[in-house]
């Protein structure tokens, strides 16, 4: 008869959760070798594999979901069950854990997101910001519930992971009061030698810039890169260049930064999708919040 070892569990679920084994080795306080010795008699009582190497992270089989998702479950209400015990007060609700990729503007993130916070049900919003890359490695084992990114997953990427496109959205070219009066005359060619504020290479959002540029004839001056949207509006605010957003968050952009439009293009679309573990949508606070964004934000 089966018999399952909760001590292995408990150690394949925090290898699970953190990633590595080597993460898991300094959270359990024990050492890698002891670690993989009780994942490997678990994989032997189970009969079959629970991890698969990606690059240096361990990656759930399809047999390794399935006993996270009970394991999650038998862990977390354990901790409740132990803050009750010691009169801490459990925090109820639906934990709703989101990775958000570093070139998502953040007011968009938010109005995004906005949704699952006026759901009847309590929902406690985790966001978790980082390059792409690493948010779909957490989502592939169950870290995340969902990923928001400018861009779908790759075929490339040996993740299995479903793209939900919440919407797209044409550009809007933002500058500093005077600076904007001047390129705002003759646009899009005023921006020909103009300092400009671009997202880096990993965007899908700057290819599309430069194919614009290139297009329409313009060379402008890269003044500066950055990963992080906000943080290009800041200096955008500050006169240091010229930035984009989405259109449909022009109001937002002007409302919170010191600038005024130059001018707008729908040659340079900005698609944003939800990237979930499951194909069908079940969870209930990614299902408000694809419906909220595909009726109301991008629209």
């Amino acid at each position: 008869m089966f018999q399952l070892n909760l001590k292995h569990l408990r150690y394949f679920w925090v290898v699970a959760s953190l990633g590595t084994i080597a993460r898991a080795s300094e959270r359990l306080h024990l050492t890698p070798q002891t670690i993989s010795g009780q994942l490997r008699l678990l994989e032997e009582r189970i009969g079959t594999q629970l991890f698969e190497k990606s690059g240096r992270n361990l990656v759930l089989t399809e047999t390794g979901r399935l006993v996270f998702s009970y394991a999650d479950e038998m862990f977390r209400l354990g901790t409740e069950l132990q803050d009750l015990i010691e009169g801490r007060p459990l925090e109820r609700g639906l934990v709703f854990n989101v990775g958000v990729a570093m070139v998502v503007p953040k007011l968009l993130a938010y109005r995004v997101l906005e949704p699952a916070m006026q759901m009847p049900e309590k929902v406690r919003l985790v966001c978790h910001e980082a390059p792409l890359v690493d948010l779909l490695a957490d989502l592939s084992v169950h870290r995340l519930d969902l990923v928001l990114a400018d861009a779908p997953v790759s075929p490339t990427l040996n993740i299995r992971a479903y793209n939900h496109l919440l919407g797209e959205s044409g550009s809007t070219f933002f500058a500093r009061g005077e600076q904007a009066r001047h390129y705002r005359e003759g646009f899009p060619r005023s921006l020909d030698g103009a300092p400009v504020l671009m997202p880096t290479a990993s965007s899908a959002l700057r290819r599309s810039l430069e194919q614009w540029f290139e297009h329409e004839g313009i060379r402008p001056r890269v003044a500066a890169e950055f990963e992080d949207r906000a943080l290009m509006k800041a200096f955008g605010e500050a006169g240091i260049g010229v930035f984009t957003s989405p259109a449909a968050m022009e109001a937002d952009v002007l409302a919170k930064y010191g600038v005024e439009v130059i001018g707008r293009t729908d040659a340079v679309q900005e698609r944003y999708y939800a990237i979930s573990a499951e194909r069908r949508i079940k969870h209930p606070a990614v299902a408000a919040i694809t419906a909220s964004a595909r009726t109301d934000l991008f629209t």
